[in-house]
């Protein structure tokens, strides 16, 4: 295997902590600006403000923006839309965020509910897919809307959805289920919620003896580290064990003010993990996606898993080839430390669930030994256990002329 070649300056480029300022908001004050619910009230939502901010939009941005409204809405915050940069079509933060006019072709294989979680609701939020744990759909709002979401049929309610959660109902199917042990809430974003809301929310939840972990699944500290105040830390340290799951795809997307946001959760006690998104001219690249996990891990967040993008309808235009995850996934282990190294996943399409995915590093296997590849390509035998004694003398490495 070849050796990965890299830039050390780009490296370090990707990997320097940045704060973007305000930018076009320069005139707002510093409360304002640091206030969430400022930032939620003044984000990016309409063509026209789109336009005024941005006018090097394409054609297909602008025919994309205009029918944005029938698949899944447009809202960017003010802090988010600052990390863009105009000049540049392929700008990985403008290629997550801003519609295009290929989000309205829909590929043969391609579906609304891509990994089949409408077929596996007992109650209307729910989703019991895997034997102990639910997922918790609670609402079809976020701070931003990511164009490949792959609950867009669900999420902003631009397709007429009309999804409405019923708490009541779902806490009941969680209390009548000891099998379930571990709730994830996801929607949509739960940290929308007031500290209040939540904070009911969890209680319900942490008052039922066999659910020993809740989750929680948010985009918040990427797109609004502004919500993530001392006082909801406080509010979220009561209800332990927590994981908190965030969604960074891009280096550029950990700012100063993610990583102070970040520390925040890390110093409430709370374990992070990021959740990635292979996505085309965003992060399908070796150098960028190896920033991304070290960065996380300055920001003391676990990489935990790299998806393969869903087959969600329209997002032909960003998924990225499995070739090239399977790619970016053999030159980060072995060329930085485990903790990097995430799972690469494909959800099943239909509601199989998630199944790894990785570089075949078990080249053959018998009775008596099994064959290995480390990520230097040398080749390693093993004996495997067993009651008898295998045939070769002892565990060595392997020649290549062996293998001919």
């Amino acid at each position: 295997m070849q050796t990965v070649n890299e830039s050390p300056l780009r490296a370090k480029s990707l990997k320097e902590f940045k704060s973007h300022g305000r930018g076009f908001w320069r005139d707002i004050s510093h409360k304002d600006w640091n206030d969430w619910r400022w930032q939620l009230k003044n984000r990016i939502t309409t063509l026209e403000q789109l336009q005024r901010l941005m006018p090097t939009l394409t054609p297909e941005e602008f025919a994309g923006t205009q029918l944005a409204s029938q698949k899944l809405s447009l809202a960017i915050t003010p802090y988010f839309f600052n990390l863009i940069d105009p000049a540049d079509e392929l700008c990985p933060i403008r290629r997550q965020m801003i519609p295009r006019l290929e989000e309205t072709h829909t590929a043969a294989w391609e579906m609304s509910d891509p990994c089949g979680e409408d077929s596996h609701s007992p109650v209307p939020g729910l989703v019991h897919r895997y034997p102990d744990r639910v997922l918790f759909l609670v609402t079809d709002r976020c701070a931003s809307y990511c164009r490949y979401c792959t609950r867009s049929r669900l999420v902003s309610n631009a397709t007429g959805y009309d999804f409405h959660p019923e708490f009541d109902k779902q806490i009941t199917y969680i209390e009548q289920h000891p099998e379930i042990r571990d709730v994830l809430l996801s929607g949509g974003d739960p940290l929308l919620f007031s500290d209040e809301k939540l904070e009911y929310l969890l209680s319900r939840l942490r008052a039922i003896p066999h659910v020993e972990f809740l989750r929680i699944g948010t985009r918040i500290p990427i797109f609004l580290p502004q919500r993530i105040t001392p006082e909801l830390c406080a509010m979220l340290k009561q209800f332990h064990p927590l994981f908190v799951s965030i969604h960074s795809n891009h280096p550029r997307e950990l700012t100063v003010e993610v990583r102070d946001a970040l520390g925040r959760l890390s110093d409430a006690g709370i374990p992070l993990g990021n959740q990635c998104v292979l996505l085309k001219h965003v992060n399908d690249d070796v150098e960028i996606m190896r920033a991304q996990m070290q960065k996380l891990l300055m920001c003391r967040v676990k990489p935990y898993y790299l998806y393969q993008c869903d087959l969600i309808a329209g997002s032909a235009h960003l998924r990225a080839s499995v070739r090239k995850g399977l790619e970016i996934m053999e030159a980060l282990r072995g060329h930085t430390t485990g903790y990097c190294v995430p799972t690469y996943v494909i959800d099943a399409p239909g509601g199989g669930g998630k199944v790894p995915v990785s570089p075949e590093y078990v080249l053959s296997r018998n009775d008596d030994r099994v064959v290995i590849r480390n990520y230097e390509g040398k080749v390693f035998e093993y004996p495997e256990a067993a009651d008898g004694t295998p045939t070769f003398a002892a565990p060595r490495e392997i020649e290549e002329s062996e293998l001919a």
